[in-house]
């Protein structure tokens, strides 16, 4: 198969329906925040959902380009990973059960001695739990500074950086502050 870019407007559409998936991780992030108790559990999962759900658009209209240029079905299906797929119509998964397990210090869940995912991801939350806080990591520090920085810029509400870890907010107004909102055209 010959190697062709991206068909412009296949890749403007990638690149808006991207751009809604970190503007609905943004929201995760804000309603993550530690003062922000009464709706974050709703919150969090409606805008991660939306986020997957963008996502997922965006793999199958890319997925459908490929089919449509006559890759093979086989190969088309190991680029999109289907054996990583489930359903959360099924809820969370005996992994997702084993690894907040670990996050949370509890007890290891049944299969979680035996070697497979449930140990894998049981030992991960474990391991996450006790290492530094993602924000001590900087390129981490700086992705969350970077899109908070934007959404308070974009909303005009620099005020919602207060809610933020010390060293976040500090970089994100930073950003802010280096940032100028672009004027739209009148076209």
């Amino acid at each position: 198969m010959e190697h062709t870019p991206m068909p412009e407007p296949l890749r403007r559409a990638v690149n808006q329906m991207v751009y809604e998936a970190v503007e609905r991780c943004q929201e995760v992030m804000s309603y993550a925040a530690s003062d922000v108790a009464r709706d974050w559990k709703r919150m969090t999962l409606y805008r991660a959902t939306d986020a997957a759900d963008t996502m997922d658009s965006v793999a199958m209209l890319i997925a459908a380009y490929c089919e449509q240029v006559g890759m093979d079905p086989e190969t088309l299906n190991g680029y999109l990973q289907l054996s990583q797929q489930h359903s959360r119509a099924d809820g969370p998964h005996e992994e997702d059960r084993a690894h907040l397990a670990g996050l949370l210090g509890q007890a290891e869940p049944a299969g979680a001695d035996e070697p497979g995912a449930v140990r894998m991801l049981y030992s991960s939350g474990q391991r996450q739990a006790e290492e530094a806080r993602p924000e001590d990591r900087p390129e981490v520090l700086f992705t969350m500074a970077c899109l908070h920085g934007l959404r308070a810029k974009l909303c005009e509400d620099l005020g919602s950086l207060d809610r933020l870890p010390p060293e976040v907010a500090s970089m994100a107004r930073r950003v802010a502050e280096c940032l100028e909102v672009p004027e739209l055209a009148n076209t």
